[in-house]
Formats: structure tokens, C-alpha cells, sequence
């Protein structure tokens, strides 16, 4: 279904940021992050959020139905609720200065949460994420214990993994926090493929130090 169908896509309100939850909700299940209605994707829109709705197929959504919720997580627009663990997306807005939020249940990245604390330092990659990638400790999905493991684990990073669950990856753009959850699977992956034929060999702390100072100023200047 395409979700700019119809004469309503001029009245609704914050319909780019929500036609973006929809297109990336997708990207999800082709890129094999989530499976079903697993995971969930949100973005600002001034001091309001765009957020997937709770149990509702990807394919099927509509703009109207991406419903749009303050800071303290009261639904201003929409027709649908959103998804259960909106704690998990309001904290990284409030506490870390998010401008998107993605949360997968890929397959790599949550193998390895039921064998470490960290990701290793396989890849330069992960100075994308400021450094060392945290394991959030597990609570049960949607709840408050958990917002609060999600947020310590982001402290000072752009994504962490959630024990026994999935991936939180944020950005200044939903492209970008798409993209740090695509490359957070990589790296596990990485890791994963490695460590069954030996003992990986790892960056040390000063190298990555390193790639995180010139990641900083990775990328295009705008002109």
C-alpha cells in the first residue's frame, strides 16, 4: 500500500517525518532486521515525535496511522498506538539529544548480547557510535526499567544492543540511525564469524580513540 495514496496527504500533519517512519518500518523487514511487527522506528518533528504504531503489519500503513506523541509520550495525532516501548524512544529524545531512533531484533546483534557486555573492537566502525558499544542490561520489553538500561547504555554513544532483545541506534536523521543499525548487525556478525573459527584479533583502546576523533569529521561539509 503506498502510504501517499489519496487526497489526505496535504492535510496531515508532519506527513514527511511520518511517510519516512513508514518507508524505513519497511526497509527493516527487507533488510532483514526485524521479522513481522518486531522492532519499531521513530523521528522528530519539532518537539513532536512520529512513531510505528503497536502490532499494525508494515505493509499496511498509512500516514494517518503513524500516530504523533509529545515528550512525555500523550498522542497528540493519529488513529493507532504506538508501539509498547515508546519509553525506550522518548529517552533517547529527552536524555541524549536524538533526532531519530531505530530498534531492531536483528539476528547477529542479539546472539551476541547472550555472550557479551560489549561488541569488540573488530572494525573501525564503531567509532560511528562514539566508541565501544554497550550491552543493555535486560528488562522486560516496554517498560520503564528498560527505557532506564537503554539510556545508560547510551550515555556518550549513537547505539547500544539490548540483552536477550535487539538494537537502539540513533542519529540527527533517520537515515543516519538506520544506517548505524544496519552496521551494528555487521559488526556482530562480524565478530560472531570470526570467533567460531579462533580468537579475533582487536583494535586497541588508543587506535579506536583514534577512529572516533576522525570520524568526527567524517563525511561532506555543506557548502
Amino acid at each position: 500500500m503506498d502510504p501517499e495514496a489519496g487526497p489526505e496527504v496535504g492535510e496531515v500533519r508532519c506527513a514527511r517525518e511520518r511517510r519516512e517512519v513508514i518507508a524505513t518500518a519497511r526497509r527493516m523487514t527487507d533488510d532483514r532486521l526485524v521479522v513481522g511487527t518486531s522492532g519499531n522506528v521513530s523521528v522528530r518533528c519539532g518537539d513532536l515525535v512520529a512513531v510505528t504504531p503497536s502490532g499494525v503489519d508494515y505493509d499496511q500503513l498509512r500516514l494517518r496511522d503513524i500516530p504523533l506523541v509529545d515528550l512525555d509520550g500523550v498522542v497528540v495525532d493519529g488513529e493507532l498506538k504506538p508501539t509498547s516501548e515508546l519509553p525506550m524512544h522518548l529517552v533517547a529524545y529527552r536524555e541524549h539529544d536524538a533526532g531519530a531512533v531505530v530498534h531492531t531484533h536483528s539476528l547477529h546483534a542479539t546472539a551476541l548480547s547472550l555472550l557479551r557486555d560489549d561488541v569488540p573492537a573488530v572494525h573501525y566502525q564503531l567509532a560511528d557510535y562514539g566508541g565501544s558499544v554497550a550491552v543493555a542490561e535486560y528488562a522486560t520489553f516496554g517498560s520503564d526499567e528498560l527505557a532506564r538500561s537503554v539510556s545508560a547504555a547510551l550515555a556518550g554513544r549513537t547505539g547500544c544492543i539490548l540483552r536477550n532483545h535487539g538494537t537502539v541506534t540513533t542519529g540527527d536523521t533517520l537515515g543516519k540511525a538506520y544506517n548505524r543499525a544496519r552496521q551494528l548487525e555487521w559488526l556482530c556478525e562480524l565478530w560472531l564469524t570470526a570467533s567460531r573459527v579462533g580468537e579475533p584479533r582487536l583494535l586497541d583502546d588508543a587506535e579506536l580513540a583514534r577512529c572516533v576523533d576522525l570520524f568526527s569529521g567524517y563525511g561532506q561539509t555543506p557548502r
